[in-house]
């Protein structure tokens, strides 16, 4: 029959299950037929592609239980998919449970453990997150498209637009030259291209002990200044359906019912007197109005603010004294009984309802640390932290572990965010990462990528009129009715 202009045939009989000639079932035809024109069709359905036994698929899970159950209900999906294809099945793993190592994430010290179980005897590893939908016979039919036994790394191409600081500023001259993967979208590498990274990872230091944006990253390791391979962009690998797609996103800020209240959530503005004229004011004339509870926590009492001094003085680098004095302050009984602690700097531009709607997910009964997910030497069994500008929300049985643990700043003026990470770590309590919370400014980050977010924060005044930020990223039209 014709549609939109495109002859497309209905598949033969002898194509379906059972066949012995071709191994295709009538599954596999009915889920590749997905494009009208016949020169595409004739390529998907009559040539042989490969087997799902050769396919190993990566879910980047995470621990904590709200995310250990997504993964496990995506793989299922999957799984039963591939029940339904009539083929062997794939291998599907969740990345969290790899090893007992947190550090995993990052993907680069994940890929010695996935050549040696696997790299003799897949094709292809693909990696998704918890939300990406995948159609697996169409993912086969992109795959079959590039000889396996080359080195090809494939996803869904993001670029910089402008040199960003969170990607230290490289191909400055002109960064949309470089392609990075989106990973909702699925991106996928040869075996052959996995197992030498592999041994590279084995016996090569990284030239920075720090992982701050783990997809830009892992390119610019397979790039290897030239050496190896760029991304090839794949139009099935998508976030937004569309035609043909293979792949497809749901989203980041998932609807886990009702949003917490204002009162579940204590906000703790860090600031000093120097910024009591310059931020504060743009913190009040932006998201402090949507707090149940928040205190700006600074170096002097200002009532006009007002303002608390917790009898630590400000220092021009890490606020590690400060943060730990917040923690105690927030379990004291002159703070309120809430179940969340947010911790900003003055400069973190923030939507508290779409935080509160992302925390009906979470469980406060446990030890949760969520925000955005940086690393320190993790190739090395580092440790993860949750960056500081972007929000830290620690649950109050988090908050008690860390100051009953014993965990202490070295000295006040110690990076917090990294020594609650390291601390958290000790503790084995699970650093949750979210791409909503954002360490940097809207501009250090591809367009593409937080067009489509609801994002949560951002952080900064560099440059930027703050307020106009957070009126177009932040700040919803029409807000849900408060609870």
């Amino acid at each position: 029959r014709t549609t939109e202009g495109c002859l497309t045939l209905l598949p033969p009989s002898g194509l379906f299950a059972g066949d012995r000639h071709t191994g295709i079932s009538q599954q596999d035809v009915l889920s590749i037929v997905y494009s009208p024109c016949l020169g595409s069709l004739l390529h998907s359905v009559f040539v042989f592609s490969p087997g799902l036994e050769e396919l190993v698929i990566v879910i980047q899970s995470q621990r904590n239980s709200y995310h250990a159950r997504r993964g496990v209900q995506r793989k299922v999906e999957i799984l039963q998919q591939a029940a339904e294809l009539g083929q062997r099945v794939p291998v599907v793993l969740l990345l969290h449970e790899l090893s007992d190592y947190e550090g995993n994430w990052s993907i680069l010290p994940a890929l010695p453990h996935l050549s040696a179980a696997y790299g003799h005897s897949a094709s292809w590893f693909f990696f998704i997150e918890e939300e990406t939908r995948v159609i697996l016979a169409a993912v086969l039919q992109v795959l079959h498209r590039y000889e396996r036994q080359e080195e090809w790394f494939l996803g869904k191409r993001l670029h910089d637009n402008d040199a960003s600081i969170i990607h230290h500023y490289a191909f400055s001259e002109d960064p949309t030259s470089f392609g990075y993967p989106d990973p909702a979208a699925g991106w996928a590498l040869s075996a052959l291209l996995l197992r030498r990274l592999a041994e590279r990872i084995q016996h090569e230091h990284l030239k920075s002990d720090f992982t701050i944006d783990w997809k830009h990253e892992i390119a610019l390791y397979i790039w290897e200044e030239g050496n190896g391979p760029k991304l090839t962009a794949v139009p099935e690998f998508c976030t937004e359906p569309r035609d043909n797609c293979a792949t497809t996103f749901t989203t980041y800020l998932p609807d886990c019912g009702d949003p917490v209240s204002k009162e579940d959530i204590f906000v703790a503005v860090k600031t000093c007197q120097r910024f009591h004229t310059e931020r504060v004011p743009v913190v009040k004339a932006t998201w402090e109005k949507d707090a149940g509870y928040l205190e700006y926590y600074s170096d002097v009492s200002d009532a006009s603010i007002p303002t608390v001094s917790l009898g630590v003085a400000n220092t021009d680098r890490g606020h590690c004294g400060k943060t730990f004095a917040i923690l105690k302050q927030f379990l004291s009984k002159t703070a309120p009984e809430a179940d969340w602690l947010l911790i900003v700097d003055d400069d973190t531009l923030i939507s508290l309802p779409r935080l509160r709607r992302l925390l009906r997910c979470y469980d406060p009964r446990e030890a949760v640390s969520l925000g955005e997910k940086y690393g320190y030497s993790l190739v090395r069994n580092g440790y993860s932290y949750t960056t500081g500008g972007g929000g830290m929300v620690l649950s109050r049985v988090a908050v008690s572990r860390l100051v009953s643990g014993g965990c202490s700043c070295y000295s006040d003026d110690a990076p917090d965010d990294m020594v609650l990470g390291r601390c958290l770590t000790s503790l084995r309590v699970p650093i949750t990462h979210s791409p909503l919370f954002h360490q940097a400014r809207p501009e250090d980050y591809s367009e593409t990528l937080i067009s489509l977010r609801e994002a949560i924060s951002f952080h900064k005044h560099w440059n930027i009129d703050p307020v106009a930020v957070y009126k177009h990223w932040l700040q919803d039209t029409h807000p849900r009715e408060e609870l």
